[in-house]
């Protein structure tokens, strides 16, 4: 309510794994994004956590969350420099297709291998790298509208109130008709114990498994 600079980091995001049923960090996007004045951001490896942080701390005004997961994250080699965070506003990494994958956060590598195997397979597809759950990066998303009618939305968190419920409601409320969005996440429950990796696996959030879910929507 009076708008102070906090900045909340919240830690083990996502499926945590052999941590059990009370420690997935699942709700967070759906309880923080609907409170007024919140900025929330996701970084998609560590390298953008760092950029975030120090964002975050000097340049940001008023409550702010960070998610990220549990355990060592590390930048993908071919990518030596993380783009500069500008408030709001998401990383394109390539504009080549016939639809949108806006992916948050830990979901934003395995959506762009995914990607990658639906290219082989003849799907182009655009990468964005959302970085903001909130705000979003409304002029992004008008522009994407523009050039294309059908957005896939990957967040590791439950799909109940979730980012992509948040792209939704952009369209709803801007009036951007025509538009078919397809969210790929976590069921609304408490998530069993098991396996990082295991648990991705079997709820669809691994490349594979992204791939063939939007294979089987684009049907």
């Amino acid at each position: 309510l009076q708008n102070f600079h906090v900045v909340l980091c919240l830690d083990r995001a996502g499926i945590v794994g052999e941590d059990g049923p009370t420690h997935h960090g699942l709700f967070d996007i759906a309880y923080l994004r609907h409170i007024p004045n919140m900025t929330i951001m996701a970084p998609k490896d560590q390298s953008e956590l760092k950029a975030m942080l120090k964002f975050a701390v000097d340049e940001c005004k008023g409550p702010v969350a960070i998610r990220y997961p549990r355990g060592k994250v590390v930048s993908p080699p071919v990518l030596e420099r993380t783009a500069p965070v500008s408030y709001g506003k998401a990383e394109v990494m390539s504009r080549e297709g016939e639809l949108a994958i806006l992916a948050v956060g830990s979901m934003v590598w395995p959506a762009a291998v995914a990607a990658g195997l639906l290219f082989n397979e003849g799907i182009k597809s655009s990468i964005v790298n959302m970085r903001f759950v909130k705000p979003l990066d409304e002029e992004l998303l008008r522009d994407l509208a523009s050039r294309t009618n059908m957005f896939v939305v990957i967040e590791e968190g439950v799909l109940d109130g979730g980012f992509g419920s948040a792209v939704m409601e952009f369209f709803e409320r801007e009036r951007i008709t025509g538009v078919f969005v397809k969210r790929i996440g976590l069921p609304c429950k408490f998530i069993e114990h098991g396996g990082k990796r295991e648990l991705l696996k079997n709820y669809g959030l691994d490349a594979q498994g992204i791939a063939n879910e939007i294979k089987r929507w684009r049907r």
